[in-house]
């Protein structure tokens, strides 16, 4: 997270962004995405020539400080002097850059990018098995703070590779559907984030705390009716994955129940049923 404070800090997060980015777009699966990248692109480049700016004022401003390794003081402002110019002249260079950016982002914005014939056979059969998603975990709190700065220092994938632990594989089938725990696409908030890898979705929000991995399953057989699904719309909206006629297990129910009032927390729209055998403290985990 930027500080927008701290020059060091936030310059090493940025060259660490710019590294995750430079490997992550090895591969676009989706053309239409580079649109995106070129935007941010765009606006990053313009920061950056603000910041070769700022960087060659510093050297002149503080020059008066500025020395050799002996000690030399004009020296030492002879070098700041050089380094601000060289700072300027990079900035001027940025500038054809910003506008070949740009120029590259309008002709990429006028392309309509087709689905290759293949592929579209492939969607008629995603079509034929429609896919639901299941909860597996849902973190709030310090748990959620820790993962977050797993996020923050490894990036979601290392998140979703540590939260995948808490999948069961058929036992957290069954007790989200059980439970109701099942959505027709992975609930999100306005500002949550979400993150894709094979089955898994993981959703995190930085700001309000909260971090959910979920899992999508095929619906297909009577395990996987309608009726035991909830929209996502209505799980971010609170109305949650059962309503008041929805039967549940009892011993489930009870224990579920019991837990949340202790906390003295309601119901998350995901969080699944506690583990007696679980991690402990962790009684929102399916």
């Amino acid at each position: 997270m930027p500080t927008y404070h701290d020059p060091l800090q936030d310059a090493d997060e940025a060259s660490e962004a710019l590294r995750g980015l430079a490997h992550a777009s090895r591969v676009f699966d989706n053309p239409a995405d580079t649109y995106r990248v070129l935007g941010d692109l765009l606006s990053g480049v313009r920061s950056l020539r603000q910041v070769l700016d700022q960087l060659g004022s510093a050297h002149l401003v503080h020059r008066g400080r500025a020395h050799d390794d002996d000690g030399d003081q004009a020296i030492g402002a002879s070098e700041a002097l050089a380094a601000a110019d060289d700072l300027h002249h990079a900035g001027t260079l940025l500038d054809d850059v910003e506008e070949r950016v740009n120029a590259a982002m309008t002709h990429s914005g006028r392309i309509a990018w087709h689905t290759p014939a293949q592929e579209v056979g492939q969607e008629a059969v995603t079509a034929e098995a429609p896919r639901r998603w299941l909860s597996v975990v849902f973190l709030q709190g310090a748990e959620a703070d820790e993962v977050l700065d797993l996020i923050d220092r490894d990036g979601p994938d290392a998140a979703i590779e540590h939260l995948r632990n808490w999948d069961y594989g058929e036992e957290t089938t069954d007790a989200a559907l059980e439970n109701g725990y099942v959505y027709d696409e992975p609930p999100t908030g306005q500002l949550d984030r979400v993150v894709t890898d094979g089955d898994y979705t993981l959703t995190y929000n930085p700001f309000m705390g909260h971090v959910s991995l979920l899992r999508s399953h095929p619906m297909s057989g009577p395990d996987m009716d309608e009726t035991d699904m909830v929209p996502a719309r209505e799980a971010t909206s609170g109305v949650g994955p059962l309503d008041a006629r929805t039967p549940r297990n009892a011993t489930t129910s009870t224990s579920t129940q019991a837990q949340q009032t202790s906390a003295g927390t309601d119901q998350d729209w995901f969080a699944g049923p506690a583990r007696s055998f679980g991690p402990a403290g962790r009684g929102l985990s399916l």
